[in-house]
């Protein structure tokens, strides 16, 4: 059965392996473990779910507690990932169980997350649909040239 924690800030590196799978652009954990820790500023938080005595992460969420207009309180899982060695052993599940009850002690009225589209997310899509989520909105995403990204946040800062 797998044990499922949530992982402090000394412990972020124990999900990095896991992660990588889904965030291979950060190339090695300490990347990983430098933008999870720099996230955890703004609230998001690591729950990892481990083989029974492991100190590495089968898998592992990322998440953080949000509030707007449209959904209200809401967890939204900005990552969930399992190594693909550990697929099948129930870490997936043990991961949403754990998330849906954080949701439900937080007092959320939903859980929201997106997903990339293409073949090989095939398996986690299925996964999503087991588990009662359902396709609710597009999600629209423009690149921003670094001048026009550092223009927008200096006249947000100021």
């Amino acid at each position: 059965m797998p044990d499922v924690r949530e992982l402090g800030p000394d412990e972020t590196h124990r999900a990095g392996p896991a992660m990588l799978h889904l965030r291979p652009h950060l190339e090695h954990v300490a990347g990983f473990v430098a933008r999870a820790d720099e996230q955890r500023a703004g609230g998001y938080r690591l729950v990892a779910s481990f083989d029974p005595g492991a100190e590495t992460a089968a898998a592992a969420a990322g998440f953080r507690i949000a509030e707007n207009l449209p959904w209200g309180r809401h967890l939204y899982v900005d990552d969930l990932s399992t190594d693909p060695e550990f697929r099948g052993r129930g870490h997936a599940d043990a991961l949403y169980a754990w998330l849906v009850a954080e949701a439900r002690r937080l007092g959320c009225g939903e859980l929201h997350l997106d997903s990339a589209v293409g073949p090989e997310r095939e398996a986690a899509h299925r996964f999503y649909f087991n588990h009662g989520l359902r396709i609710t909105a597009y999600h629209f995403a423009a690149p921003l040239p670094a001048t026009e990204a550092a223009s927008a946040a200096s006249r947000r800062a100021g």
